[in-house]
């Protein structure tokens, strides 16, 4: 039971200070540590199975093309204007989430994957892909399925602002990102799901059967999501704003400031995201994203081309699934490596260091002999480890950088340039090779360069303390204060 009184405490001049009283002031919604965990290991689970619906196409673009007769050109023009669809998609779901809540954000994108996968199998089926409505169809429902790619930054608002409440405690604190890490992981995780359920499902039916497959897990989310809590920030923000426009401005201010949230800023979360202190991380941690996405599609999606090439590394590899385990057991360490890293010297130090490390690696690469195999094999490995790690000490980077008000749009904004720079570096990548140029410089000018310069770019991001609950406030004055309350 609250207490109804309260102390009024004496300026300079003797005269009482007003306060809220104890007992008006609305109770901050409360996360328990178990609330947490289930909402770790349903996060973990959401994000496996979109990542196993987003990986499914490209795995599985050869065959589709195969069937339907696609040249190269075909198939890759497909997978362009997916990609483009795929942005927009990620792009529009952060102000949505920042307007309905991360729970429903977080049931939306899986459910929307798992719709999208059964609409790609019905394409596949009914319509014929080789048909213009429904190769343009294909574009459309493949976009959609991009939510299982935005997913991922709902996952990180979600559970930053979740850790941050439950984990407040400084020695706690100094692991939430070794934990979100391990949420992360479920990328390379799905992407070998996804690589098996190929392999088991394809010589017995068509490909169209692996994307019925993919929609089931979305099942096991629905139930489980009724287990998820809001996160606390969100459910204050929203009781505050309602709060305010009853006229309750003191108890607003009073719950706002339980979970450290501002309400100074009420422009659209689209709009705040470009003004002020969210300016800088919207423009210097998207750019970052995006010229790092340069090096993942030259080294991680065209990995094997750069390698098996003969303009590039010229070696063979029979055993594809050999290369697909290698690059996600690298992937799945790097995550880790990262995340513990980036509670210890701030995720910005340790996102540096890695794309940086990472432009090394695959510079050294790209000038080691040819001939000289386990050295490329332990350079590209290096490479990819020092890539990909990163990501997870940056998605968490993300929600550690925006406000309450604006966080799932931030991280949106910054999510989709990743797309944005897959489209920028084809496109780079493919002019150059047209014009002549090897594989080997391609990849240097449009993946290790690119990698250099995210890494050196995102020094220019505010830094943050790992352990820091919330962004710090700016504090009014007290006369200002007084005439709120």
């Amino acid at each position: 039971m609250p207490r109804t009184e309260s102390v009024q405490p004496i300026n300079d001049k003797g005269i009482e200070i007003m306060t809220v009283s104890q007992s008006l002031t609305p109770e901050a919604p409360v996360v328990t540590p178990r609330d947490v965990k289930i909402a770790t290991w349903i996060c973990f689970f959401a994000w496996t199975f979109a990542v196993y619906d987003f990986v499914l196409f490209g795995n599985l673009l050869p065959v589709v093309a195969a069937e339907f007769g696609w040249d190269a050109s075909t198939a890759t023009g497909l997978n362009t204007w997916v990609t483009v669809g795929t942005a927009l998609v990620a792009f529009g779901v952060g102000p949505i989430v920042d307007n309905i809540g991360r729970r429903k954000g977080i049931i939306i994108a899986v459910m929307g994957a798992a719709i999208a996968s059964l609409l790609t199998a019905a394409v596949g089926w009914v319509l014929g892909v080789a048909a213009g409505i429904g190769f343009v169809l294909l574009i459309i429902v493949r976009s959609v399925a991009g939510l299982g790619y935005a997913e991922q930054a709902i996952n990180a608002t979600y559970l930053g602002e979740m850790f941050a409440h439950a984990y407040s405690d400084p020695a706690k604190a100094r692991r939430r990102g070794f934990i979100y890490s391990l949420v992360q992981s479920g990328w390379p995780v799905g992407s070998v799901l996804a690589a098996a359920s190929i392999a088991i499902i394809l010589p017995i039916g068509g490909w169209e059967w692996t994307f019925v497959v993919a929609a089931f897990p979305a099942i096991f989310i629905l139930i489980a999501g009724r287990y998820l809590k809001e996160s606390p920030q969100f459910t204050a923000r929203h009781k505050a704003q309602q709060l305010l426009r009853e006229g309750k401005t003191a108890e607003a201010h009073a719950l706002a400031d339980t979970v450290g949230v501002d309400l100074t800023e009420t422009a659209a979360p689209l709009a705040a995201a470009f003004k002020g202190e969210s300016l800088r991380s919207t423009l210097v941690i998207g750019f970052s994203f995006l010229l790092s996405w340069l090096g993942v599609l030259a080294f991680a999606i065209l990995g094997t081309s750069v390698l098996t090439a003969a303009s590039g590394k010229g070696i063979t590899f029979d055993n594809a699934l050999g290369i697909l385990i290698v690059s996600n057991l690298t992937a799945f360490l790097g995550y880790l490596a990262f995340g513990w890293l980036g509670d210890r010297i701030g995720r910005r130090n340790a996102i540096s260091i890695g794309w940086i490390l990472c432009g090394v690696s695959f510079g050294g690469m790209l000038l080691a002999p040819n001939g000289n195999f386990a050295l490329i094999i332990t350079l590209y490995s290096a490479g990819l480890f020092f890539l990909i790690g990163p990501y997870a000490s940056l998605l968490f980077f993300n929600s550690e950088s925006f406000p309450v008000h604006t966080r799932a749009t931030g991280g949106s904004i910054i999510n989709a340039a990743g797309q944005l720079g897959a489209i920028i570096g084809g496109v780079l990548i493919t002019a150059s090779l047209t014009a002549g140029m090897s594989w080997t410089g391609a990849a240097f000018w449009w993946g290790v360069l690119p990698i250099f310069a995210s890494g050196i770019l995102i020094l220019a991001a505010r830094n943050v303390d790992p352990a820091r609950r919330e962004p710090t406030k700016k504090r009014l004055p007290p006369r200002t204060q007084q005439r709120r309350q």
